[in-house]
């Protein structure tokens, strides 16, 4: 009787073990499954503007399913999702959109989808290539200037030798529908240029030619010039042209020897931190130089692009061993926020011609 009540036992628990053993193989916790966390848009032009592709998923746990956050690798990607809970065996979705504006050839860019799934995060990938939209003439010739457009107002002749002379050009086109004669006005004397040719025919395109004499111009560091277009007689504001050079000494022919008995620049401290101070108020500081090299330092120039107040040397030729003072005063009127600003020194030194000294610091509001 035992035996038998025993086995009835066994059967019972066999039975229900067997009931149990398909529900202990489901998960209580949210899984989100995606049919594909990859699409390639394949080739897509720039002009037809944004595309889209929606990755579908499914929640395959035994919760509901949350997304919580989906981040993009770019601004150029913008997201949507289901913001709903997704119940168990329902659907949900992720859409991905991208913007091809200004972003020619091949991309691939990436969206995290974050949920209380396990595990938490999943990463989906589109990919695709932009075919650029045919450039106008606007986008070509960006500045305009009454008839005529050009590809830049500014003249950047980049770093330039103080013995050297150097050339550059601009494209222009005549966008009107007669003849544009091309002068200049207010032309620094260190400066040369021309239009070729000098009269454009309606839809004619042509160059401006100017060549920087740098003897000339006789300065040093980051220098900039501005001129004037005149069309058909006529000069506007709106038709001003910028040049720019850095200008920096030629030690090119300096032999060993003179480089072995050159001057050098030293300078006790290159960086000045004022710590924290109220808007308005004003701060001082000495900067010490210091020859230690076996000629005369001269000083060609001392510039301040910060608005600071940089006090001249007491002299600009410095003997080998002497040391000279820059008093440098920092007015934060006007100014808020963290301070990052810079003194430019321009020497003879063959090995530093230039040397930047820092003024950092905070300012506050009062």
């Amino acid at each position: 009787m035992k035996r038998e009540q025993l086995n009835h036992r066994s059967v019972l628990i066999f039975i229900m073990f067997s009931m149990l053993l398909p529900l202990m193989g489901q998960t209580v916790e949210p899984k989100i499954s995606f049919g594909t966390t990859d699409h390639d848009f394949g080739k897509i032009q720039e002009a037809e503007g944004n595309v889209t592709y929606r990755f579908e998923f499914v929640n395959t746990g035994g919760s509901d399913l949350i997304i919580q956050h989906v981040t993009t690798s770019c601004g150029c990607t913008a997201p949507s999702w289901t913001r709903e809970p997704v119940r168990p065996g329902e659907k949900g979705f992720v859409a991905a959109t991208y913007n091809p504006a200004g972003r020619p050839g091949a991309f691939r860019k990436y969206v995290t989808v974050i949920s209380n799934s396990n595990p938490g995060n999943v990463r989906l990938t589109i990919s695709g290539e932009v075919i650029p939209k045919p450039k106008t003439i606007e986008d070509e010739y960006r500045y305009a200037m009454g008839p005529v457009r050009l590809k830049s107002n500014h003249l950047a002749f980049g770093n330039i030798k103080n013995t050297q002379k150097t050339e550059r050009s601009l494209e222009v086109i005549n966008t009107s529908e007669g003849p544009v004669e091309i002068g200049f006005e207010r032309v620094p004397a260190h400066i040369r240029i021309k239009a070729e040719p000098s009269t454009l025919k309606a839809g004619e395109k042509g160059m401006l030619t100017a060549t920087y004499d740098a003897p000339v111009r006789n300065d040093w560091g980051f220098v900039i010039d501005r001129m004037n277009l005149k069309l058909n007689g006529v000069s506007e504001r709106n038709y001003s042209l910028v040049v720019s050079a850095n200008i920096e000494e030629d030690f090119s022919g300096m032999t060993a020897g003179e480089m072995a008995a050159a001057p050098v620049l030293s300078v006790d401290n290159t960086e000045f931190r004022f710590g924290n101070i109220k808007q308005g108020e004003k701060v001082e500081h000495t900067y010490v130089l210091s020859n230690t090299g076996k000629s005369d330092l001269v000083i060609r120039k001392v510039s301040a692009s910060c608005g600071c107040t940089a006090v001249q040397p007491e002299k600009k030729v410095i003997a080998p061993g002497e040391k000279v003072n820059i008093k440098m005063i920092f007015n934060s009127a006007g100014k808020v926020g963290n301070q990052n600003k810079t003194i430019t020194i321009i020497t003879n030194d063959p090995r530093n011609s230039k040397t930047i000294l820092w003024v950092k610091g905070e300012v506050t509001r009062p």
